[in-house]
């Protein structure tokens, strides 16, 4: 049917408007025919819209000299049309479809539809630029570390604690400036997840398994592989008792602070990522000693077992007669450098802090008296059972929270809660927050991980010195990479040490890693360029860095795979934009062997121990 009239028409139903231009589309179809005129009227003598525009409004029109008739055509009619066309016009085709293309893309990302920057996660950290230096450069990420939020959520830290292995994760281990070599990597880890050391009284323990099986998830594509490794151990050196420790959990029904299948595999997966990060780097030759591979763990089964699993990620297969398992009698790592009585004075005073800050809080009372109303035992005694010990196990693997039948003994009845949880682990964090005021746990964490620290710091130190010109390579080399499996009571005083006040307390399966770099051969102009850059970050005069001659020689700091090393104590205030973007080993050395006294208004280890104050 055909409409004579060139205004406004009715066909069918539809209304449909004449533009005097010999185009008549329908109403409904005026948003799209106007988007698609805007955007293409800059190309009128190529597009031709006397011949596309009444196909896309479905409309056939007849031109003559007394004017055009228009009308509807059917269904079958406008495709027949509009392929006819199409098939002439295919440069046409090109063009309409790019430039709707176009237009919807600027539209959507004018509407902010599609982002036009990176997320989050993919963003690099405000005010840290490129990497300066020679040649082709590598961006130096240095993420910010985590920290709390002014009011954490609990119960997501809480999670955030368990560090179930269920998500991929990103380290930034073995990254830094192009052609820089990695020398020696030191790793400090915390045990993986493990059973409650403590049972909340006249409630039934977690019902876990501790022995390993592949097919138990979490699993990892190891696990097979180190179970078997792990039967081999006899013939691996096991110092002190370690011999008469078992090298896997194998009990169905765990024992207390038994490592489980989950605290395995946390730590398969540390070493997994430590070699994907230093595979490139060649930190280890294939033939390495003894004394190139360095591991040392307590007494205690979780944390050998946990160092294995991370060595055997790291280096799987290796050759169990070259591996000596070196043994520390203190959760401290303090070797013969354990007496001093400073530290266990402000030891006693942080417990004390502690006491006084956890009875002021009246809602945590509160709670304590609720949960044990609830188990019929008095407050004291649930106090002492630790119970957020056990429930944070039930939280991590997924458990209910323990119940007791209704009128049991003098108890009313029920089961602990969520928000009886989550009061207390607010009440965690915010102690983590007054300790940090306070500043005794801090006083208490430098005399605490000296020794280790110490002993860090002198065998990066060794390993820098042997790579000096002219100098001969000791017999068996040094100790390339080394492996301490200690305690959330070792990695958490570490922290506070090294000045990061603000990381996180330590999660199962948490890890330190201090690496130690050798920066390309320069030419001497650039290495006094250098040195003057040093100097001037480190405030000394005269001297290659602070602390010593290894001007050529830097250290990273890293927890969890996040570069910490800027929020370090004795790399705060080294400028990040030098000419030598990592901080020098010299700051690092100075630090440990003067620096770190100087809160305690000391000049050193012994000074600080021994030292009575008025």
């Amino acid at each position: 049917m055909y409409h004579e009239n060139p205004q406004l028409f009715t066909s069918v139903g539809a209304p449909v408007w004449c533009s005097g231009l010999r185009h008549c589309i329908s109403v409904h179809e005026a948003s799209l025919w106007y988007l698609v005129q805007i955007h293409a009227a800059a190309l009128p003598a190529v597009i031709g819209w006397h011949t596309i525009g009444p196909l896309l409004a479905g409309v056939d029109c007849h031109y003559s000299r007394n004017g055009a008739r228009c009308g509807w055509l059917t269904d079958r009619e406008t495709d027949q049309s509009l392929v006819r066309m199409l098939a002439r016009n295919r440069f046409i085709l090109l063009v309409v479809v790019g430039a709707v293309l176009a237009i919807v893309s600027l539209s959507l990302q004018f509407l902010h539809l599609i982002p036009t920057t990176p997320m989050g996660e993919e963003r690099p950290p405000q005010g840290q630029g490129q990497v300066q230096g020679q040649g082709k450069s590598r961006k130096r990420v240095i993420p910010v570390p985590s920290t709390e939020d002014p009011d954490p959520d609990p119960i997501s830290e809480a999670y955030g604690y368990c560090n179930t292995p269920n998500r991929s994760e990103q380290a930034w281990e073995g990254h830094s400036p192009v052609d820089y070599k990695l020398l020696s990597v030191q790793v400090m880890i915390r045990h993986g997840d493990r059973y409650p050391l403590y049972a909340i009284p006249k409630t039934k323990r977690p019902a876990i398994d501790c022995t390993l099986s592949p097919k138990r998830k979490p699993s990892h594509p190891q696990l097979k592989s180190f179970i078997g490794h792990m039967a081999q151990g006899g013939h691996g050196r096991w110092e002190g008792t370690l011999s008469s420790l078992p090298r896997l959990p194998n009990h169905s029904a765990c024992e207390m602070g038994e490592l489980t299948q989950t605290g395995v595999v946390q730590h398969l997966r540390n070493g997994q990522l430590l070699r994907q990060a230093y595979k490139r780097h060649k930190l280890l030759p294939p033939d390495w000693s003894t004394k190139q591979v360095w591991v040392e763990t307590t007494g205690r089964s979780r944390t050998l077992q946990s160092g294995m699993a991370l060595l055997y990620g790291f280096l799987p297969d290796f050759d169990w007669s070259r591996l000596t398992v070196h043994h520390q009698w203190s959760t401290l790592f303090c070797g013969s450098a354990c007496d001093c009585p400073a530290r266990n004075r402000y030891l006693e005073e942080e417990q004390r802090r502690q006491y006084r800050f956890r009875a002021a809080d009246t809602e945590l009372e509160r709670t304590y008296a609720d949960m044990a109303r609830t188990l019929g035992l008095p407050p004291r005694q649930l106090r002492a059972a630790n119970p957020i010990d056990s429930l944070l196990c039930h939280l991590c693997h997924g458990l209910s929270f323990p119940c007791v039948a209704a009128g049991s003994a003098l108890g009313s009845g029920g089961c602990l809660t969520l928000a009886q949880f989550a009061v207390i682990r607010r009440q965690q964090l915010e102690d983590e927050v007054d300790r940090r005021r306070v500043g005794l746990y801090h006083r208490y964490a430098v005399l605490a991980t000296h020794p280790y620290l110490n002993r860090t710091a002198n065998r990066l130190e060794r390993v820098a010195k042997a790579y000096a010109p002219g100098r001969k390579p000791r017999a068996g080399g040094e100790e390339v990479f080394t492996l301490s499996s200690a305690h959330d009571v070792t990695v958490a005083p570490l922290l506070s040490a090294l000045g990061l006040e603000e990381a996180l307390f330590p999660r199962f399966a948490a890890r330190v890693v201090f690496e130690l770099w050798k920066s390309p051969h320069a030419t001497q102009g650039q290495r006094k360029g250098q040195r003057q850059s040093q100097n001037k970050a480190s405030g000394v005069k005269g001297e290659r860095s602070k602390g010593g001659n290894e001007g050529d020689m830097f250290v990273r700091v890293l927890y969890n795979g996040e570069d910490v090393t800027f929020h370090t104590t004795f790399c705060r205030s080294h400028d990040r934009h030098a000419t030598q973007p990592l901080c020098p080993l010299g700051n690092f050395l100075s630090f440990v062997r003067k620096d770190m006294f100087g809160v305690l208004n000391a000049t050193s280890y012994h000074d600080a121990c021994y030292r009575r104050t008025g």
